[in-house]
């Protein structure tokens, strides 16, 4: 709120879901009358190809120190996902991935402090790095799944508006189907703003509104102070990837994911102790790939949380 931001894209997952629906809706509900009182209306992710492929429920693993998202997994697991994309699912994971889109959209399907749904992030990507697993990214067989859930949600047919990643998805289908179907067009790009205006004129030619769902990655060119001025003039909504300093370690960049050309395997580098433990402080490089702040408020860079207040100030009147 006192950045000037009134949104925030959060995840869900299919096995917390199944493992405790009505905890899983007062949990949001909580979160919700929270975000309403600071003006921020915040919006769901459902299914994602991103990162390791075997999530499980309980404790979660210590984050790997300087390894960009080391703990972030799939939703739903890989070999579930594939399993899918090849008729191979059971009767009962289907019944369960449908009810976890199907029952929670209809829990909130009227609830005005739900800006939209997003189906899936990034469908396709399977960006699994651990060298002790070979399992790869299923592509555009994931256009099965994606589609199913676009089923699924239209028979909903919740008040919010309805999306699924386009651009940053892997798979001409893939993306195919997202950008056909979405009421409100989700976009990343983590390039520079000359890159990121023409992505912006390319979707606009679709005539829906744009939130830019992805983008701040300084390294690679994504600034504050150079994209948010675009994304403003074209009236486009803007969710920079990461807020706060924290497990999942993205104020690393990508790269830091692979070492003398190899990826690295962050269960070797959890048995050889080099994690984050809790209460002590979370290693960052100089210059931050993601995120915004510090777990104790102070800003990574004061002058971009000033863009950011500048450029919204008219808004907030």
């Amino acid at each position: 709120e006192q950045t000037g931001m009134n949104t925030m894209r959060v995840f869900l997952h299919d096995m917390v879901w199944a493992s405790d629906q009505q905890g899983l809706y007062k949990r949001m509900d909580e979160f919700l009358k929270i975000a309403s009182r600071h003006g921020i209306k915040p919006f769901f992710v459902f299914f994602d190809d991103c990162h390791f492929p075997n999530p499980t429920l309980g404790v979660q693993p210590l984050p790997v120190i300087g390894y960009h998202n080391s703990g972030w997994v799939n939703s739903p697991a890989r070999d579930l996902a594939v399993r899918f994309a090849e008729g191979k699912a059971s009767a009962a994971e289907i019944a369960k991935l449908k009810g976890y889109v199907q029952e929670t959209m209809k829990h909130f399907k009227n609830d005005k402090r739900v800006l939209m749904w997003e189906l899936y992030n990034e469908p396709g990507r399977g960006n699994n790095l651990d060298g002790g697993d070979k399992a790869a990214g299923i592509g555009d067989l994931s256009n099965k799944l994606l589609h199913q859930a676009w089923v699924w949600a239209r028979e909903v047919n919740p008040s919010q508006p309805i999306t699924g990643t386009a651009k940053g998805s892997l798979g001409a289908m893939n993306v195919k189907i997202n950008r056909i179907n979405a009421d409100v067009l989700s976009v990343h790009s983590y390039e520079n703003p000359e890159v990121l205006e023409r992505v912006i004129k390319n979707y606009q030619a679709d005539g829906r509104p744009i939130i830019m769902t992805e983008w701040l990655a300084r390294t690679q060119g994504s600034t504050d102070a150079g994209c948010i001025p675009v994304l403003k003039k074209y009236n486009v909504g803007a969710v920079n990837w990461g807020f706060v300093s924290g497990k999942s370690a993205t104020v690393w960049p990508w790269t830091s994911r692979r070492e003398n050309g190899k990826n690295i395997s962050v269960n070797q580098r959890r048995a050889e102790g080099k994690v984050v433990k809790a209460g002590e402080p979370f290693p960052e490089p100089k210059l931050w790939f993601h995120d915004l702040y510090r777990t104790d408020g102070t800003p990574f860079d004061q002058k971009e949380i000033d863009v950011f207040k500048q450029l919204t100030k008219e808004a907030r009147k």
